[in-house]
């Protein structure tokens, strides 16, 4: 069902790339609606601009609080084409048919993430424009609506032989239109309740990348999120559902290293299977490698720093998935694109989130980001073998790895390295175990070599297979009602240990 556009009325707090569709409407003889800034913004442009003030006959008031809420506007807009009864009505009060709506809403999450005063946070709660879209959205019908300025584009294909659209791209925009719509009314009530869960649950994201499939073939797939605003991709194919879980994984790890020596992270499957700190980012890369390169194959790598071309010459004979770095030396860039697939990202910032939602029973759980990390002054030694301050180092050095590492985890380091971790285990003795055998199998001792643990140990098994495998120091958050048996057999033993009274927990 085609709808040609005689009339269109445009309200924008930012008036940036109207150009093209006030070009086209123009052209086309299209009568223009606005208000206030945007009339002279169009004007600018060279078309003619109908002020609302004109139609509804009542200037605006409040400070600009109304502007368009009026029976003039929302009537033409709101006025089924082909309804009797709707026709009778516009015309027995001189209503004149709106064809399109384009609306820009107030920046209110800009406003309030710039830490302004309460007072202009509460004026940029849009109103009138967050009405005029649900109006158009609602009588999408015979209504184009543009809810933002991710559609200009949108409306500028649609447009390209001309003003008419058909049912389905109004439908499309009118879905956009109610995604905006309750994103933006959510994210009000969110800084309203200050804090606390919502009564609400809603996911605030307005952009959607479809992925070529989900988890498995079989699945759908797809990414809400701004990845254009936290990665620039350099090179390979488009990034998968796994790609982007385990990408999320490096980021976050990574994120515990940033302002750090040079480091390089190898993850497969969402958990560490290498991991350096070093004086150069070569060798840190060539030691994370040393960790597992049977699992680094078809992993994620990443880097708190540059990606140089030493680094990038040992790099290019992995064959690895995805590639993450702060940025990228011109040469090492084009060295690692000779692999068309490998996927080149270069980091922007860090990604925050202020809750992470998970489907669960056909609901969700919500709960707050594990913002907390422990450092060497967090440790509390409860043996009498005291900590010296290499332990130290690298006992913080594995907590950061135990908080990434799915549980049961247990990690083994020693000079800034990964050696090696049990991870998912269902016996925190199994996972112990695990690390143990994989790290003699990549030629590791574990002579002066620390352990940290997620979660408390209930029996002193695990100390003791740790002492009898050479492990000097262990660090776990403690809170066992039998925490002094494997204490008691640190002490026996000289082996150190410490306590964090924080656990890091990932089922």
């Amino acid at each position: 069902m085609q709808r040609t556009i005689r009339r269109a009325l445009i309200s924008v707090f930012h008036k940036e790339g109207l150009a093209p569709i006030v070009e086209r409407l123009k052209a086309h003889g299209v009568e223009i609606l606005s208000t206030g800034g945007t009339q002279r913004a169009i004007e600018a442009l060279g078309a003619e601009v109908t002020p609302v003030e004109s139609v509804t006959q009542t200037a605006e008031m409040l400070g600009g609080r109304v502007k368009t809420l009026h029976p003039m506007v929302f009537g033409g807009i709101l006025a089924r084409r082909d309804f009797a009864p709707d026709e009778a009505d516009v015309a027995d009060h001189g209503i004149g048919p709106i064809d399109l709506v384009i609306v820009d809403l107030y920046p209110f999450e800009e406003t309030l993430a710039s830490g302004a005063e309460e007072g202009d946070i509460i004026e940029k709660i849009d109103i009138g424009g967050i009405a005029l879209i649900r109006a158009a959205a609602k009588n999408f019908r015979d209504v184009i609506c543009i809810p933002s300025r991710g559609q200009y584009s949108d409306l500028v294909e649609a447009l390209a032989d001309g003003v008419s659209t058909d049912l389905d791209f109004r439908r499309r925009m009118a879905g956009a239109a109610f995604g905006v719509s309750s994103n933006y009314d959510a994210a009000i009530g969110t800084w309203i309740r200050e804090g606390g869960q919502p009564e609400v649950l809603s996911l605030l994201e307005t952009t959607c990348t479809s992925l070529r499939y989900g988890e498995n073939p079989h699945q759908q797939g797809a990414f809400y999120g701004d990845l254009e605003g936290l990665f620039a991709q350099h090179n390979g194919k488009a990034l998968s559902y796994n790609n982007l879980l385990d990408v999320d994984a490096a980021v976050q790890l990574m994120h515990e290293f940033k302002n750090g020596e040079p480091t390089v992270a190898i993850l497969k499957h969402n958990n560490a299977c290498g991991l350096a700190t070093r004086s150069s980012l070569s060798v840190a890369y060539t030691d994370a490698l040393a960790g597992d390169p049977v699992s680094a194959f078809g992993g994620v790598v990443i880097t708190n720093r540059t990606l140089d071309v030493a680094t990038a010459e040992a790099l290019h004979t992995l064959f690895c998935e995805v590639v993450i770095a702060p940025d990228y030396e011109p040469a090492a860039l084009a060295l690692l694109s000779g692999k068309k697939n490998r996927i080149l990202l270069e980091q922007h910032h860090w990604p925050t989130a202020k809750r992470l939602v998970r489907s669960a029973l056909g609901g969700h759980l919500v709960q707050e980001p594990d913002n907390r990390m422990e450092t060497e002054r967090d440790f509390d030694c409860v043996t009498t073998t005291k900590l010296t301050d290499a332990q130290s180092v690298d006992l913080a050095f594995a907590v950061k790895l135990v908080k990434h590492t799915r549980s049961n985890t247990i990690v083994l380091a020693k000079n800034g390295q990964l050696l090696a971790s049990g991870t998912g285990q269902t016996s925190r003795v199994d996972a112990l175990n695990q690390a143990i055998d994989k790290a003699g199998r990549m030629g590791f001792s574990l002579d002066g070599a620390v352990m940290a643990s997620d979660a408390f140990f209930p029996f002193p098994d695990c100390v003791e297979i740790a002492h009898q495998s050479g492990i000097s120091a262990v660090v776990q958050p403690g809170g066992s009602i039998k925490d002094n048996l494997s204490v008691a057999y640190c002490d026996e033993h000289g082996v150190a240990m410490a306590m964090t009274g924080v656990r890091h927990f990932r089922h």
